[in-house]
């Protein structure tokens, strides 16, 4: 019984994220830790782009469990240019969401940001500051206390949806619909 209702749970997750396939983004205005303005989707058209978004503390702290694998897979580069991202060519941003009374709470979040996270992360951290329903609704995020990941098509359009901590599997998921 407890099987079955655990595999019903996670059925319902995939269905809930799945269910955001095929449509467009939504617009949203972020910032860089150094306050660049960037409009997703239309700043990022072109070419893929992978997008964490995260609006909790616990849901951050499952976003930060894709930096490392997401940054050697698709971002770091080496000097020597041995090693460009292993040859992907997409966009990479993982969004902390501050919404409602956490709004006032994202200059301190950039200045920590700078202070914690590898400078060569930091251009792929965006801070969303705003209102939360329009993406509640457009992106089906059911649990506040998870991190949602979409991969958007060179127009803008969801072509992959995933949520939680990283895995493995959520890796090749994600590699295999960017190939």
């Amino acid at each position: 019984m407890r099987n079955t209702l655990l595999l019903s749970l996670l059925l319902l997750a995939n269905l809930a994220t799945a269910q955001v396939v095929g449509k467009m983004f939504p617009k949203m205005d972020a910032e860089t830790v150094e306050d660049k303005k960037v409009v997703l989707p239309t700043d990022v058209k072109g070419k893929f782009t992978l997008l964490g978004l995260a609006y909790s503390k616990k849901a951050e702290d499952e976003l930060n469990s894709w930096f490392s694998p997401v940054f050697e897979k698709f971002v770091r580069k080496d000097t020597g240019g041995l090693f460009e991202g292993m040859g992907y060519d997409v966009n990479v941003f993982f969004v902390p969401m501050f919404t409602g009374v956490n709004a006032a709470a994202t200059g301190t979040a950039k200045k920590k940001a700078l202070q914690n996270i590898d400078p060569q992360i930091l251009p792929n951290i965006l801070f969303y500051k705003g209102e939360l329903k329009t993406y509640k609704e457009a992106l089906d995020f059911e649990k506040k206390d998870t991190p949602y990941f979409f991969v958007l098509d060179a127009a803008g359009k969801i072509v992959y949806a995933t949520s939680g901590k990283f895995t493995t599997k959520k890796m090749d998921e994600v590699e295999n619909v960017i190939e």
